[in-house]
Formats: C-alpha cells, structure tokens, sequence
C-alpha cells in the first residue's frame, strides 16, 4: 500500500505509567483500548497500551519498557490536536482533569484561541480544537 491519506498512523510515546495514561485517555477523553501487552519480564519487552477511536486510522501506543524506562521528554511543541468542530464542552475539560489532566495554556497562543490545551499524565499535550479539520 502506498503511504496516502488512507494509510494507517500510528503514534508511539513512552510513558511513565500506563495506568494513569489509561485514565486519560479512556476514562478521560473517551478513547477505546485497542490492545495491551504486559511486560513479562523477558528483556527487551515492553509493556504495550494502544488507544484510539475504533473505525479511526490512527491510534496512540504507550510504550514502557519496566527494565529501562525511557523518560517521555515532550516540548511545547509536541502537540496531538483532536479537532471538534464546535465548542469544548467543559465537562470533557473536567473529566480529563479528574483522570489525571491538567488545563495549561498553550505555548501557541492560537491554541488558547482555537481550544484548550491539557497536559497528559506524561507531560504531552493534547488540543481540543474549536475548529473542524477542514478550517484549520
């Protein structure tokens, strides 16, 4: 298959703690876990959590790795963007900070205007854009 908009993505992070990164992301934003692998003890295995929206053609894989730990090292810059294309609904705001979210505003100040950036139990951030894709 050639790499084109139908290609599948799939974004890899580590994580410090794939518990908390699960409360986010499931519990908080509302993504499905697609697989998940526990480390067992063989070295070089990681412990696997993959996210996403099911039908979607993307998703996130958290990777920790318990006998060496990558530390996640994320910019201001390091940003996954979710677009809406209407209003933040404040409970999701809420429900992402009471799974371990914090609101912060964003290095861009286009995001402050188009959304609300949270901070991940890892350090990344995610936008929760206004705007839908096609006006980005």
């Amino acid at each position: 298959m050639p790499a084109d908009a139908a290609a599948p993505i799939r974004i890899a992070r580590p994580s410090r703690d794939l518990e908390a990164a699960e409360r986010f992301w499931v519990a908080g934003l509302g993504l499905d876990v697609q697989y998940r692998h526990a480390a067992d003890g063989t070295p070089g295995r990681h412990s696997l959590l993959m996210v996403g929206w099911r039908g979607a053609g993307w998703h996130l894989e958290l990777v920790h790795d318990p006998a060496a730990p990558t530390e996640p090292r994320p910019t201001a810059e390091d940003l996954l963007v979710v677009y809406l294309g209407e209003e933040v609904p404040e409970a999701l705001v809420r429900r992402l900070e009471e799974h371990g979210g914090k609101r912060v505003p964003a290095h861009n100040p286009y995001w402050d205007t188009w959304g609300v950036t949270l901070r991940d139990p890892d350090g990344y951030l995610l936008v929760l854009s206004t705007r839908d894709w096609s006006s980005a």
